[in-house]
């Protein structure tokens, strides 16, 4: 048996994670493995919609098994106006308990929030954590995976309850993301490969790793 590994998830917005890793991350969770997520921005501090918005978040934890999920208090779409209070938030969330692998946005990405989470949060691990990968965002440029996580029928449908959960969140078409996560993987993997996919797979979610360290094995 393996021993459990430390996840943490860095994300600019509440549904982020949900979206780009739902299925990794409850695969994570049956595991063993502690999973945790930052999100740096849940809309305007002190408004309806901010509570609106961390309550989505904490229903969607309680459905994929997300251990913590913790928020800073940083403008929504204003994330390059504040990136001492980033930098100073990432710190203080990897503090908490140092993660064994990371999670975060690829850092090109047309959306401006993901792009300094992204470049933030990958130095921020770059000197805290064995492991980072990027995940992609919808708006992610340039992005060229290295590694497919392949689901289950199981897990696509724990991902579309989490996603579910975000009802304020009008453009979620589950439709339309659940024919996605089969395309991602048909986009990028000959179909000779696809052909020896266990019975049951179903759907990507597309990474790339950015470090992966790996010690040698010892009695």
């Amino acid at each position: 048996m393996t021993a459990s590994r430390s996840v943490l998830v860095v994300v600019a917005h509440p549904d982020d994670a949900e979206l780009a890793m739902g299925m990794r991350i409850r695969d994570h969770v049956l595991a063993g493995d502690r999973v945790r997520v930052h999100c740096l921005t849940a809309g305007r501090p002190g408004t309806a919609e901010a509570t609106r918005r961390r309550d989505e978040c904490l229903a969607a934890a309680k459905v994929l098994g997300i251990g913590g999920y913790t928020f800073s208090q940083i403008p929504d779409t204003r994330l390059t106006d504040h990136r001492g209070a980033v930098n100073a938030a990432l710190f203080d969330t990897f503090a908490i308990e140092r993660p064994d692998v990371v999670y975060t946005h690829h850092p090109d990405d047309q959306h401006l929030d993901h792009a300094v989470t992204g470049e933030e949060a990958t130095t921020v691990a770059m000197r805290e954590a064995a492991d980072l990968v990027h995940f992609r965002s919808p708006y992610s440029r340039h992005f060229e995976p290295n590694l497919y996580f392949v689901g289950t029928p199981e897990l696509l449908a724990a991902k579309q309850e989490a996603l579910a959960c975000f009802s304020s969140q009008e453009q979620l078409d589950m439709k339309v993301f659940s024919g996605l996560t089969e395309l991602a993987y048909r986009q990028h993997v000959h179909h000779r490969v696809v052909e020896r996919f266990p019975d049951g797979a179903h759907g990507a979610e597309m990474f790339r790793t950015v470090r992966q360290i790996v010690h040698a094995s010892r009695p």
